[in-house]
């Protein structure tokens, strides 16, 4: 009722009316806050522990807090240091004795928000060993690349092995190859859809460290077994790493299945409009992540910029919406190239007779956006195509509300050698084809007329 009756009063230059004056009263009691800003302060930590119904809420309102000058939106914290009341705090913040900004490379507001929004989501509805909810650290990175990077120079050193599996994103398999090696840190790659054989090469292999998964996988499309691959790598003492790029938390959660950390390209879904470059890296182990993890991350100077973080932020708010859109597109896409005389292959976890299918649906609520098909006319049947389309965008990346499509033998794993690369499956005339959100009839009409 107290609603019915407006009251402005002025308290502390803050204009409050009658209810939060008797709130403030009633939590000054109870609390034995001294100031107006002291209840403020735990209204904001009430709404922050709102217990959402569900995804589409959380995308919007997780991770916000209310900013100091009641801006609606976070604001783009366009500044590359912080200053300090006195020299003291100063003091107390670079020996982390208070919690704080110091310089934008360590951590920004911006940021903040779509670290917790981002860990928000990873982790709804699940619980920890102790049955209590699931807390996870994100940290933000420039790019998917930079938190890969983080990743494994947090966990792996000179002697160690990782063990992952075939097709996987270009710029993945180029850090495996090329970079790691030089650090005295080796890779083996098997198929780990097959379990038996997983086990055969940790067994044999006791400097395994970690296992690295990606799943659905770039650009075929396989899908692994996240809780089989987590339990048998727990059984040699392994960490477990899962790229999460493609799914997206609303489609996948890798730590309900005991997974330690989860990468994304936020460049991707996340983002959804193709404005900006970043990446995530978030892990159970949130004293880890918050010491040597942080530590990491800003010594290798991969942190993101407030602008592009500003971008994903208002992305991620649409994930839910825009993910049902991508992923009823992709399945009707799907059937129609099944079907076309021209394609050879359709790699969809969505279709019944695709190898992977089980696990897909498995452990994600939807096959997903992602599928590649092979075309019979091989390289320049793929360049054919890709020249005749007309609406539908021809470009790297994947994730945007706009259909894009790309010859990844010419593309995104031109740097893999033939041989490597045709035996993860990427083939001359493999298309790899992010489905958008357009009406599904005209994305079916440029496919078909390009076919």
């Amino acid at each position: 009722m107290f609603g019915f009756f407006i009251v402005r009063i002025k308290i502390i230059d803050t204009d409050i009316n009658d209810l939060q004056l008797l709130l403030f009263m009633f939590f000054n009691c109870l609390l034995k806050l001294s100031t107006f800003e002291d209840y403020l302060k735990v209204i904001q930590k009430m709404d922050n522990n709102f217990p959402f119904s569900g995804f589409g809420s959380l995308s919007v309102h997780g991770g916000h807090q209310q900013d100091p000058n009641y801006a609606h939106l976070t604001p783009i914290y366009a500044t590359s240091t912080f200053v300090y009341d006195d020299a003291e705090q100063g003091m107390r913040r670079f020996s982390g004795q208070e919690e704080g900004y110091i310089y934008s490379r360590w951590g920004n507001p911006t940021f903040t928000e779509a670290e917790l929004k981002i860990a928000a989501m990873e982790s709804y509805g699940i619980n920890d060993a102790d049955g209590n909810p699931l807390h996870v650290k994100a940290l933000l990175h420039a790019s998917g690349m930079a938190a890969i990077t983080t990743l494994l120079l947090l966990n792996l050193k000179a002697g160690d092995k990782v063990l992952t599996h075939y097709s996987l994103y270009g710029g993945t398999e180029e850090i495996l190859r090329n970079v790691l090696p030089s650090l005295g840190i080796d890779s083996i790659i098997t198929d780990l859809r097959d379990i038996d054989k997983a086990a055969e090469v940790l067994k044999a292999n006791p400097a395994i460290r970690m296992v690295y998964l990606e799943t659905p996988a770039n650009p075929t499309i396989q899908c692994v077994d996240i809780e089989v691959l987590s339990k048998l790598a727990k059984q040699y003492n392994c960490i477990v790493a899962c790229d999460n790029t493609f799914a997206t938390p609303y489609l996948q959660q890798p730590f309900r299945y005991n997974v330690d950390f989860v990468v994304h390209s936020t460049t991707k879904f996340l983002n959804g409009h193709g404005t900006a470059i970043g990446g995530v890296l978030l892990g159970k182990d949130e004293t880890l992540m918050k010491s040597k993890g942080n530590t990491m991350r800003k010594t290798l100077g991969g942190t993101s910029n407030p602008f592009d973080t500003f971008l994903l932020i208002n992305g991620m708010k649409t994930l839910e919406i825009r993910m049902e859109r991508h992923c009823s597109n992709a399945m009707e896409v799907a059937h129609f190239l099944t079907k076309h005389s021209s394609v050879a292959k359709v790699n969809y976890n969505g279709l019944p007779d695709h190898p992977d299918h089980a696990v897909a649906i498995k452990q994600m609520k939807h096959p997903g956006a992602m599928m590649s098909f092979e075309l019979k006319k091989g390289f320049q049947g793929g360049v054919d195509f890709m020249n005749k389309l007309k609406m539908c965008t021809r470009t790297v990346s994947l994730g945007t509300c706009d259909t894009l499509l790309c010859h990844p033998a010419s593309m995104t794993h031109f740097s893999v050698p033939k041989d490597a690369r045709e035996k993860y499956g990427i083939t001359d005339g493999l298309i790899r084809m992010s489905v958008g959100i357009e009406n599904i009839q005209d994305i079916i009409a440029d496919l078909d007329q390009a076919l």
